[in-house]
């Protein structure tokens, strides 16, 4: 096994995104689930004493889901209902 230089060493180039065909998509996938969880995840087994602290360190992780998950079933119930007294509620 060859070390090659100890002090001076040679680097390779770090990790690249993999080709894709659709860059654009990509990047907006990823600016939304930038945008949507910011927060890293809590890690650790919590104490019984701080299970209550745990659970809302868990619920700000994922608070941004959650918001898009409110907003989404907002939609699937007022988009039908606007729709059906649109058709029969028409002068």
């Amino acid at each position: 096994m060859e070390l090659g230089n100890i002090s001076q060493p040679v680097y390779g180039p770090g990790p690249e995104a993999p080709g894709s065909s659709t860059p654009g998509l990509v990047v907006m996938a990823h600016g939304f689930l930038r945008l949507v969880q910011p927060n890293a995840l809590p890690i650790g087994m919590p104490a019984l004493c701080c299970l209550f602290f745990f659970f809302s360190q868990l619920l700000l992780y994922e608070l941004g889901f959650l918001v898009c998950m409110a907003i989404g079933l907002i939609f699937i119930i007022l988009v039908p209902l606007v729709g059906c007294c649109f058709c029969c509620c028409r002068c």
